[in-house]
């Protein structure tokens, strides 16, 4: 069994989260899909501070942190989802970055996780890799250099949410949303959030569902 999402835990207030169309109960918590999103506030930092998992092997949180992802365990079950104006469903993955492929790979790898496939592109000129791996119902994207970059942890990089209606979140959302695109997953169109412009410090994007 890979390890499943109980938390994720971003440095945002709850009301920047609410301006983005994004249901926020009164404890801070965003419950997208079986994930539920802790909102800590500007105090705590910026931007993924961490992360729960469930079903993670013995021992395999050495240091409390993943490959310089910040982890702890979760025994908490999948949350139930909110139902949020912007018409968010669930994670549709989440995007870490890394400096060196191959032993973030081996990493999570030896926590349990197994890489699904890989895709080798080419942005603005430089060689990258992006590996994917299955979280429950969230995928986790794996972004980095086809050669090793440097000896610097991986870190949190982004969200992308999958949404009931990309075109009526675009209505809601107005400027602070780009224009809907064709999207690298044949079939899905993706739109990326203006998210300083709310307030928000994380990466966001919503996508189409997966065709069925």
């Amino acid at each position: 069994m890979s390890p499943t999402i109980d938390e994720i835990v971003v440095g945002d207030p709850p009301e920047a989260w609410a301006a983005a169309g994004f249901a926020v109960d009164p404890d801070g918590v965003c419950r997208i899909g079986s994930v539920r999103v802790r909102l800590a506030g500007r105090d705590a930092g910026k931007r993924i501070l961490g992360w729960a998992l469930r079903d993670l092997p013995v021992g395999a949180l050495a240091g409390g942190q993943i490959d310089g992802l910040a982890t702890t365990l979760g025994d908490r079950p999948a949350s139930e989802p909110a139902a949020h104006p912007n018409g968010s469903r669930l994670i549709d993955h989440v995007v870490l970055a890394t400096p060196d492929c191959d032993r973030t790979i081996t990493t999570l790898e030896s926590t349990g996780f197994r890489a699904l496939r890989t895709r080798h592109v080419d942005t603005y000129g430089a060689p990258m890799r992006q590996t994917f791996f299955r979280a429950g119902e969230v995928i986790i994207e794996l972004v980095g250099p086809e050669e090793p970059g440097g000896d610097g942890p991986a870190v949190f990089f982004g969200l992308a949410m999958t949404v009931a209606d990309l075109d009526r979140t675009a209505d809601l959302l107005g400027d602070a949303l780009s224009r809907p695109k064709d999207a690298v997953q044949p079939g899905r169109r993706i739109a990326t959030l203006r998210h300083r412009d709310l307030g928000v410090s994380v990466a966001i994007a919503f996508m189409t569902p997966e065709p069925t």
